[in-house]
């Protein structure tokens, strides 16, 4: 087996296809992580939930992520004033997120996969192409410069966005392929709030803490050191503040003070980070079909590139290496005969709608976060989702509940359900027929609760009739 990139999916699936016998390679274009700091230009600290984790203790790895994990219980909303206001992900008891440092995950599971005798990592390694007909990959060493090929039974594109096994089926044009990548016309900036004098986080840990503006936002979440990964999402040329105008001292200082005055008293440098550190693309790629013939897949960005917006990305990643193995392990005790092209079509009709789902997802989220988080009738909305979690954990689950503490539910499942119980939720509270107080009694949820079932299922049924 070849791998091509050693990142966080990279990484894991060569643990995994090691812990199933195979002798595996993996190539990577970058330094080892472990020995040199290469996170910049990419997100420090991701958020790790209940997809991701199920994927790690299929491979053992789970408590070993959890050390190195902070739960975050919700999001910390700030208005332009300071003034803040909670919202927990879930109603139900013990649901959250968690932020784990990106570097910190991929060394852990690399060092776990580099302990099988049949695994070996090279770095410094970049592929050019690949000859998908004749399964060979070409890499350049980008220390010596030597070019050299790698012949493999199998070659799996783990290798991001983008992708050079991708990009060679597009250059090949062996068989019909489709791709599409389409960019918000937003970008993102990472920034630091470092921790106090003690090494202690300066604002709450345990809540992933939001500054919506409507049509940009910042974001911040927790380090195990006590500082805080601030993201800004913002257009590059649309608005009064935008990527392309905030080139002086001046208005950058002027466009903090004004939108996040808060944020930029705990950021120290503001103007160094700004200038220096690199503006990203934020981009949804989707691509048909995943594999060639028995020879080539791809998996995690590489095929189903996402926005960071439901926290999903590096979720969805590993969630692909558990659904390849739950597809390796069918055919393994099938008396079917076992074909890498066979699993390769069960895994990609079992995978590519929920990954086109979260990728929906994803997009759905940038909006409300940005825009709709402190909107009222988005607020009564929440308190009723809350209260109906809380007190009817087994009957009644938000849409994000659905997507993130629902493993077992499939992505474009949850999409499905979530959004007609949005719909079905806020054409109840426009048309006053649900409302909502502080103390609710079980009584008055079980009436509220019996009217979004019946709303949703009437929605879901029209959704159906009309092939959504």
């Amino acid at each position: 087996m070849l791998i091509i990139g050693a990142g966080l999916c990279g990484s894991l699936l060569a643990l995994r296809l090691a812990q199933r016998g195979y002798k595996v390679e993996v190539y990577e274009s970058r330094p080892d992580l472990r020995k040199v700091d290469i996170s910049a230009g990419r997100s420090i600290n991701l958020a790790l939930s209940d997809r991701g984790l199920k994927a790690l203790r299929l491979c053992g790895m789970e408590e070993k992520a959890r050390e190195i994990c902070i739960p975050m219980f919700g999001r910390l909303m700030h208005d332009r004033e300071g003034n803040t206001f909670s919202s927990n992900y879930s109603g139900s008891a013990n649901e959250y997120i968690n932020s784990i440092s990106r570097g910190d995950l991929n060394a852990i599971l690399l060092d776990e996969a580099e302990k099988h005798e049949n695994v070996t990592l090279h770095f410094n390694k970049k592929c050019k192409k690949v000859a998908i007909e004749k399964n060979i990959a070409h890499f350049i060493d980008y220390k010596t410069k030597e070019e050299f090929p790698v012949i493999a039974d199998v070659i799996f594109g783990a290798d991001g966005a983008g992708s050079s096994l991708r990009k060679s089926y597009l250059s090949e044009r062996k068989f019909l392929f489709s791709y599409s990548q389409n960019y918000l016309n937003h970008g993102y900036k990472e920034l630091e709030i470092p921790a106090d004098t003690n090494g202690n986080h300066q604002i709450s840990k345990e809540h992933l803490h939001i500054w919506p503006r409507g049509d940009f936002m910042l974001i911040a979440l927790p380090n195990m050191d006590g500082s805080f990964t601030v993201t800004l999402f913002l257009s590059y040329n649309e608005g009064e503040f935008n990527f392309e105008n905030l080139t002086s001292e001046e208005k950058i200082t002027a466009f903090f003070e004004k939108e996040f005055p808060d944020a930029l008293e705990l950021i120290p440098n503001i103007l160094e980070e700004f200038t220096n550190n690199p503006t990203g693309p934020l981009g949804t790629i989707k691509c048909n079909p995943w594999s060639y013939q028995n020879k080539t897949l791809l998996m995690g960005d590489s095929s189903h590139a996402i926005v960071p917006f439901y926290g999903q990305g590096m979720n969805a990643s590993f969630e692909d290496v558990f659904v390849l193995d739950e597809i390796l392990s069918y055919f393994e005790k099938s008396e079917e005969n076992f074909d890498w092209e066979t699993v390769f079509k069960a895994y990609q009709k079992k995978r590519k709608k929920d990954t086109d789902a979260i990728a929906d997802l994803a997009i759905d989220n940038f909006f409300e976060m940005r825009d709709h988080v402190a909107n009222p009738l988005f607020k009564e909305k929440r308190k009723i989702e809350m209260d109906l979690e809380k007190t009817f954990p087994k009957q009644y689950m938000s849409k994000y509940s659905l997507v993130t503490f629902n493993e077992d539910i499939g992505y474009n499942e949850a999409m499905k359900r979530g959004r007609a119980q949005d719909k079905a939720l806020l054409n109840l509270i426009s048309g006053d027929e649900v409302h909502t107080h502080l103390e609710m009694t079980k009584e008055e949820l079980q009436v509220i609760l019996d009217k979004v079932i019946t709303e949703t299922n009437t929605i879901l049924q029209e959704d159906k009739i009309a092939g959504l």
